[in-house]
């Protein structure tokens, strides 16, 4: 029995350093990108390459926000983004409607909103980009945040664990006099936090790597996102490596930032539902 143990910590050992050694060379890419940001040029010339600046500067991003016009990319990817979580909290309120509520044709609607998921979304490009381009919405920021406000998978993600609320709840919060829009608000997103964060992260990622309906729709620079200049930059400064590294490294940082803040929500919701 001692030796079994033994050799099972042995094991545990084992295991451990393989995956610190792992996760090591998958992260080791990326803090190298976001040091290089800091490099001057001269120091990616040296061969072998360095993993830390011996000159620390920040004329990467100074330039990069004075040459390339990143403060309006910034402007509009965070515009996107609010709206994004928005368009959230409006599929929030519709999977509480399809799971909650009684209607006519509530089923085969629910279905119509999950057929919609077998379809690629660059099927629909063309035809949304005709219905804006009708409503003289092309090359203007709602034509970029309109298509994205809503999403089918969000919807249904929301109504399936919605669904799992007791109906009990609901009816002691009607009793007590609270409308329909007070119990969604305290009773409906409290419970959903899980689902929030997630779709949380999902919904800044999406909205933060906007590229391909932002450059079909918007033909003004004015209205391009990070994606959209970040391509810019790998075209017009494609030798440039510190200008690209201080790009990359501005659109990788902050979707970690995210992700690891909702993570910990993720976690905390389910620990307390493991209890329950």
């Amino acid at each position: 029995m001692g030796v079994m143990t033994t050799r099972q910590k042995a094991m545990q050992w084992l295991a451990g350093i393989l995956l610190a050694v792992g996760g090591f060379l998958m992260v080791l890419p990326f803090l190298w990108m976001i040091l290089s940001s800091f490099k001057p040029e001269t120091e990616f010339a040296r061969f072998p390459p360095t993993l830390w600046p011996e000159t620390f500067t920040l004329g990467n991003f100074v330039e990069l926000f004075g040459r390339m016009n990143f403060g309006v990319y910034l402007r509009n990817t965070l515009i996107i983004v609010f709206f994004s979580f928005i368009g959230m909290f409006f599929n929030a309120m519709a999977g509480f409607g399809f799971a909650k509520y009684r209607f006519r044709g509530r089923d085969p609607l629910f279905y119509l909103v999950l057929a919609t998921l077998m379809i690629p979304g660059q099927v629909t490009m063309i035809p949304v980009y005709l219905i804006l381009n009708k409503m003289g919405l092309t090359n203007t920021m709602t034509g970029i945040i309109l298509p994205s406000l809503v999403g089918a998978f969000a919807i249904f993600l929301f109504r399936q664990f919605m669904s799992t609320i007791p109906d009990e709840l609901l009816e002691a919060m009607r009793l007590d006099g609270a409308g329909e829009f007070r119990i969604f608000l305290q009773i409906a997103l409290p419970v959903s936090a899980s689902v929030l964060a997630v779709q949380g992260i999902l919904t800044f990622i999406a909205g933060w790597n906007s590229f391909i309906w932002p450059l079909i729709i918007a033909n003004d620079e004015n209205l391009y996102t990070l994606s959209v200049g970040l391509q810019l930059l790998k075209g017009q400064y494609g030798s440039n490596y510190g200008l690209q590294m201080a790009g990359s490294s501005f659109m990788v940082v902050p979707i970690l930032i995210v992700f690891l803040i909702f993570q910990r929500y993720i976690m905390d919701n389910y620990t307390i539902s493991g209890i329950k």
